[in-house]
């Protein structure tokens, strides 16, 4: 498969990018690639973004902070339930130990099931595939939609994923998983088998059981964690609640203020395994 490339990384960005990962490392302190790098590396398909995506636990958010504001770069806490940047001149990093809708995470498990790779000439960890499915599968916004992404991560991992784990991941929220495996067979037909028969089997499963019971008694809509922006009418006009909200969700009312007043602002956000895996191939 050829893939069309962007031109090289300017220059600038590239010792920004690599001074911020060689100060993390250097410290000791665990941090993972994601982002476009992390996609290129499991789909071969490239293409150059102005940031460069760091995912920390959220525990190590304090220290990294500190050591990449001694290395020159401002800092801020954009947003406190998933994301920080270190910024050099036009050039950033987000630090990320979330998603938007407060859902995924960083926890151990990332660390866990990494892989070995280099980018841009330094050896890191990046993200799993599994993890970047399950973050980038709730991506729906009207200005931004991550379902290619997950069809291609699909596309070239599907046989090394840990589904089980994938499947744990999404936990009640597995109709979105499911929805993605739909369309994925739609995509791909001539390959659709390559999901296992036993994950769409356990999908559609627990499909029917939902059919067969009662539908739940509360309103609750959880297009808001698909769009923080596309689904407010259902919060603010129509008295649904809010999925991202407790004791259902992870995110405070502060949180959802602050998520929903950016929207106006048009923040550019980018969210864009085991050991040694080898590289994922297509299909």
């Amino acid at each position: 498969m050829t893939v069309a490339r962007p031109g090289e990384i300017d220059p600038v960005a590239r010792e920004i990018y690599c001074r911020a990962v060689e100060t993390l490392g250097n410290a000791a302190v665990p941090f993972l690639v994601g982002g476009s790098y992390a996609l290129e590396r499991y789909t071969a398909i490239a293409r150059h973004t102005k940031d460069f995506d760091v995912f920390v636990h959220r525990r190590d958010l304090d220290r990294v902070f500190e050591l990449l504001s001694t290395a020159g770069y401002e800092t801020e806490l954009t947003f406190p339930h998933w994301l920080g940047k270190a910024v050099a001149g036009d050039d950033f990093i987000d630090v990320i130990f979330g998603s938007g809708n407060g859902i995924a995470e960083v926890d151990d498990e990332w660390f866990a099931h990494s892989v070995e790779s280099e980018v841009l000439g330094v050896r890191v960890r990046l993200c799993p595939p599994e993890e970047m499915i399950w973050s980038k599968a709730f991506v729906m916004e009207r200005e931004r939609y991550d379902g290619a992404d997950v069809a291609h991560l699909l596309h070239a991992c599907a046989s090394d994923l840990d589904w089980r784990r994938l499947l744990a991941r999404f936990g009640p929220h597995w109709r979105v998983l499911f929805s993605h495996l739909i369309l994925v067979g739609f995509i791909y037909p001539a390959e659709r088998s390559r999901v296992p028969d036993g994950v769409m089997h356990e999908l559609l499963r627990r499909l029917q059981g939902e059919l067969r019971g009662p539908s739940p008694g509360a309103r609750l809509c959880q297009g808001t964690l698909l769009s923080r922006e596309q689904y407010l009418v259902d919060v603010t006009r129509w008295e649904y609640q809010d999925a991202r909200l407790a004791p259902k969700g992870n995110m405070t009312s502060e949180d959802v203020a602050l998520w929903t007043a950016a929207i106006d602002g048009g923040a550019e956000i980018d969210d864009d395994s085991n050991g040694d895996r080898p590289a994922c191939g297509g299909w």
